[in-house]
Order: C-alpha cells, then structure tokens, then sequence
C-alpha cells in the first residue's frame, strides 16, 4: 500500500513541471510541421542516364537547335529574328518639352568685345545673330536660342537681347551700364533671325505659349513684353541691330 502511494507522488512530481511547459507554450499544430534545414534538397538531376529515367539521350532538350546547345540561351523578347513587338508597336507617352539653350556667359562676352568681335552700340541691341556670327556660339540645328549666365565680369556698356538670362547675369549687364531683354524665339523665328536672306517673306515671330507667357511678362526675368522693359526699350530708344536692314533687304519699309 506504502509502496503504490509512494509511487503515485513520485509521479505527480514528475508530471508538474510538464504541465507548467504546457500551460506556457501553445499546442503544437499541423502548420508548425517543418522539415529540418537541408533534409529535403533537391538531388541533382543525372542526364544521359537511359530511357527509363525520363531524361535519356538528348536530356529533354529537344532536337538541336540554340536551346540544345551547351551554354544556348536567348534574350527575353527575341522573336526568332522577326521585328519584335516593342518595335512593332508605335512609340506613344511623353515627349520631353525641356528646351536645350546654348549657354553664354558674361566674361565670354566681354572677352569678345574686348577683341572687337562685338562691337555695342547705344541705340542698337546685340541679338543672338550677332553672337552667332561672331563665332561666340555656334546655333546651327538649334532650336532655343541662347542663355545669358553670369559666370566672369563685364566692364562694358552693353544692350542685348537673348532667349533666357539669369538673375547674375541681368545684374552684372545692369550694373555696367547696359540692358538686357529676354525675348522669345521658336524654331521658325531663330531661323529667320539667323538666316533672313532664305525667306522671301519674313514671318511673324510667334509670341510664347501660355505655358512660358509667364517668363516673358516678369520684370525681373527682364522678358519682351513686360511693361518695364518695353518702357525702358522706348525711352532709350533701342531696337535689334540689323532690324531695319533685313527690313529694306525684304521690301520693307
């Protein structure tokens, strides 16, 4: 009798600490089954082996061709030497509309005047033609025209005219006793601006889109048709260089 009750608290001792782990942790379930790390990799597939093992003979490779070779491969989306469909189809989406700007700077221009390339004028304004001729940019296939930027110094009265010009640049003109007008030229415009002698009629220079219109009515961005700007222009007495040539050269007045 001793002997039975002695054993049956040996095992409720023995039991305790098993219930207290069980309390604590979660009941294992069918989800937290894992194989061990490394027990089921893949075994190597032996080719060449016979008929029976499914990859005899040619290996499940196929008959010749680039894929049956040792090392064939081809590129994702190659037809078979056929036009591929990213080629066949048209090109659509967005078109960049960034202006690309050959790019002057204010210590190149005096360095030009200095050589006398340039020659300013009080009435006159240097335009982006006789920069162009003067070798100080070349705008050959150019369709934006030219920016003024303000890197070096200027120490000679200047009036000019070009597409863009930084706020360095209008100051350091400014501040030499000369005046900058940004004005804005298309494609068509540049061109007849470069070249007047190839139109039998000079066009119309279109005035800027809406969504540059901005830039060219700010007075501080010194654009055409800020009143500012045109005041100034009026006062002094300014035009472009050549206007009234190429004018009388086309039957103008």
């Amino acid at each position: 009798m001793h002997l039975f009750a002695r054993a049956g608290r040996a095992a409720a001792l023995r039991t305790r600490p098993a219930r207290a782990l069980s309390s604590a942790e979660p009941p294992m379930a069918l989800n937290d089954l894992a194989p061990n790390p490394g027990s089921n990799k893949r075994p190597k597939i032996r080719v060449g082996r016979g008929i029976g093992s499914g990859k005899g003979k040619t290996a499940g490779r196929g008959h010749k061709g680039t894929k049956a070779r040792q090392g064939g491969s081809v590129r994702p989306g190659f037809a078979g030497g056929q036009t591929p469909l990213h080629k066949a189809l048209p090109k659509v989406g967005f078109t960049s509309r960034r202006e690309a700007f050959d790019v002057v700077n204010v210590g190149s221009l005096q360095k030009w005047i200095e050589n006398g390339r340039l020659e300013p004028s009080d009435t006159e304004m240097l335009t982006m033609r006789d920069l162009n001729t003067s070798g100080l940019v070349n705008l050959k296939g150019s369709t934006a025209g030219v920016k003024l930027l303000g890197e070096g110094e200027i120490t000679s009265s200047v009036h000019i005219e070009v597409s863009r010009a930084s706020a360095s640049a209008i100051k350091a003109v400014e501040d030499a006793g000369g005046t900058v007008t940004c004005a804005h030229y298309n494609r068509l415009a540049l061109r007849a601006l470069l070249k007047p002698h190839k139109f039998e009629q000079m066009p119309r220079r279109a005035r800027p889109p809406p969504r540059l219109m901005r830039y060219y009515v700010s007075d501080e961005k010194r654009g055409e048709y800020s009143p500012l700007v045109q005041l100034r222009n009026r006062r002094l007495g300014l035009r472009r260089r050549g206007a009234g040539h190429a004018a009388k050269a086309m039957g103008g007045e």
